[in-house]
């Protein structure tokens, strides 16, 4: 009987090949059992089979040994890799869902999560998750103790389960198991994250279906969980490091503005001294704290005044800061405003108010409270100094006035650079009350004017250099009414120049010839008393005038009664028409007012017609103006034209 013809067997070398192609392309364990299974379908006998055997089993050793070096290949770049971002550090979130991730990855399981204790409150909450598709689940808090992840976290031993909900090791609440289920995780395995002896969290790999984990995958899991602890140690260190250098910028900052104010304030303070010492002003110390400070600022005397700045950026709120301010001893903030006010015996001396738009540090505010005590001691300093002088130059008025004979009275003004041979006005000013303010005015005024000034009761004497008697003495009235806020009413008198007391007949002082202008202050300090009366009795209180400008009053006031310069003051216009025309205006005015005031009478009583009459009555309007028939007026007319008369027929008059 003939054997049926079969395929050779394989030789064994070939079997090595044909495994050797398989391992090449890393075919599945299963196609392994492809070359023993063509050799049989062949007839290959028991011998070639037993070698492909050996040679399958050799060949999945080695499969198996590649995939493990794979395997740990893949480990080992996803430690590296992680190694990289904690070198790397930026985001804490980024690196620690990178690690999430990469075990997710590794372990080849549905999800991957990461808890961390919260030691405020005493349990572990969810910190980050990879394939979560539950809500309920990444919010999930766990109880310290409770559930896999709890008992990881309180004993700082990895724990895992193949089947969670039938592994009674755990303790189950209703709370973790419905995430859990909600989830539909079932094999769980968990790995402490720790630095040094504490236990900071727990990192999770887990399958929604039953499974083991290898020891392996624990090492593994094991591994990212140290990276993960260092990244978040690392990060916490950075977060201090990071806040500590803050906080030194910050202190260096600070230290830098508080030195830089220091500076700025000594600066200001050596300034500001300097300032003192070489005689600078109010205005000088102002420049040097608008320089420093910036802003706008302003000072204020006594009443509230300005003496540097304007009076239209004050408000109510900023005396009301002043008066805190001198309460406290510091500066007081209103609004854009820093007030700063120093006061003596109670009583406000001045205050500084600075506006700018940007704030005032405290020791910028300091050196605006230096500056106001510095003005405030220019202002007693310059008080003081006008208080001394005005003592000396009142006493030299009174004498003056009260005792002209007196020798050295001329060297006595000229030391105080007043220089008694040339023009003076001798003012007379009344107030009412306030004494003190109105003799420290006018002492104020004397020095500026080089003058003398003296105070005697309500009234104020001031002998200023000047030439119109008139004009001084309405200046006069108007400064010290605006410096009192009360009327001050002032007559005022010429003081002669040279050689006039001796035209005047009189004798000047003993041993010192031609002594005019002494021996004439007090008969002008007489006729300016007078005038300032006149002007109180007449109605005219707050003005000032001279007796010439007083009309036939000054007749009575005046010293020197000048009869011509009151005619050329009342009749003056009427009388150069007459000259210049031939007119008669003069007469038509006598025989005006000798009627009564009738044109008819006027008329018959000149022989002329009486249209004649209202032509040259309006042309003394238009000369001594429209109001010459009103009663002062007319009296002042009536008068000037029995003067004119005498005089004409009384030439010597």
């Amino acid at each position: 009987m003939e054997r049926p013809l079969t395929t050779p067997a394989p030789a064994s070398a070939e079997g090595a090949r044909a495994y050797l192609d398989l391992l090449a392309r890393e075919a599945s364990a299963l196609e392994f059992e492809g070359p023993i299974l063509q050799a049989r379908a062949a007839g290959a006998d028991a011998a070639t089979l037993e070698e492909l055997e050996q040679a399958k089993v050799a060949a999945l050793k080695v499969r198996a040994m590649l995939r493990r070096r794979a395997r740990r290949e893949a480990e080992l770049s996803a430690l590296f890799d992680t190694a990289g971002d904690l070198a790397g550090l930026r985001d804490l979130d980024a690196v620690l869902e990178a690690i999430v991730h990469r075990a997710k990855q590794l372990l080849g399981t549905d999800i991957a999560y990461m808890t961390l204790n919260d030691p405020e409150r005493g349990d572990t909450y969810m910190r980050v998750t990879d394939g979560s598709i539950s809500a309920d689940f990444r919010r999930l808090r766990l109880a310290m103790g409770a559930g896999l992840g709890g008992l990881v976290a309180q004993t700082g031993t990895p724990y895992n389960t193949a089947d969670y909900f039938a592994d009674p090791r755990f303790r189950h609440t209703t709370t973790i198991d419905g995430a859990v289920q909600e989830e539909g995780l079932v094999a769980i395995l968990g790995v402490p994250l720790r630095l040094g002896p504490q236990v900071i969290g727990v990192l999770f790999a887990a399958n929604r279906s039953a499974r083991p984990f290898a020891q392996e995958e624990v090492a593994l899991l094991c591994s990212l969980a140290a990276h993960a602890a260092v990244a978040i140690d690392t990060a916490r260190l950075l977060q201090e490091t990071r806040a500590a250098l803050a906080e030194l910028s910050g202190a260096n900052a600070v230290i830098s503005a508080h030195s830089q104010a220091i500076e700025r304030a000594a600066d200001a303070h050596d300034r500001m001294t300097g300032l003192v010492l070489r005689g600078g002003g109010v205005e000088d110390v102002a420049a040097v704290v608008t320089e420093v400070l910036g802003g706008r600022l302003t000072v204020l005397d006594d009443e509230g005044r300005p003496l540097v700045g304007e009076a239209r950026e004050l408000d109510a709120g900023v005396f009301d800061a002043a008066q805190s301010s001198r309460a406290l001893g510091r500066t007081v903030k209103r609004g854009d405003a820093y007030v700063a006010s120093v006061d003596v015996g109670a009583a406000p001396l001045c205050t500084l108010v600075l506006r700018t738009d940007r704030p005032v540090s405290d020791t910028d505010q300091r050196i605006l409270e230096r500056a106001a005590l510095v003005t405030a001691l220019l202002l007693l300093f310059r008080r003081s100094v006008a208080e001394a002088e005005g003592r000396v130059r009142g006493e030299l008025l009174d004498d003056l006035v009260s005792r002209p004979e007196l020798r050295g009275l001329r060297d006595r003004a000229r030391r105080l650079g007043v220089d008694l041979d040339a023009p003076h006005v001798l003012v007379v000013a009344r107030h009412d009350g306030q004494r003190e303010r109105a003799a420290f005015w006018a002492s104020s005024q004397a020095t500026l004017a080089h003058g003398l000034a003296a105070a005697r009761g309500d009234e104020v004497v001031l002998l200023l250099p000047g030439d119109r008697p008139g004009a001084l003495a309405r200046r006069v009235a108007a400064e010290l009414t605006a410096s009192l806020g009360r009327p001050a009413t002032a007559g005022a008198a010429p003081a002669a120049g040279p050689g006039a007391g001796q035209d005047a007949g009189q004798t000047g002082q003993a041993g010192e010839p031609g002594g005019g202008p002494v021996t004439s202050v007090a008969a002008a300090y007489a006729e300016a008393r007078r005038c300032a009366g006149a002007l109180v009795a007449l109605g005219r209180t707050g003005d000032g005038a001279s007796a010439e400008e007083l009309g036939f009053v000054g007749l009575l006031v005046g010293e020197r009664r000048e009869v011509a310069g009151f005619l050329s003051g009342v009749l003056g216009p009427v009388l150069d028409y007459d000259a210049r025309r031939g007119t008669a205006l003069v007469t038509t005015l006598t025989a005006y007012f000798g009627t009564g005031g009738s044109l008819s009478r006027t008329a018959e009583a000149l022989h002329i017609h009486v249209n004649t009459v209202t032509q040259r009555l309006d042309r003394v309007g238009q000369l001594l103006g429209v109001d010459w028939q009103e009663p002062d007026h007319a009296l002042e007319i009536q008068l000037a034209l029995r003067l004119h008369r005498l005089r004409t027929h009384m030439p010597d008059a």
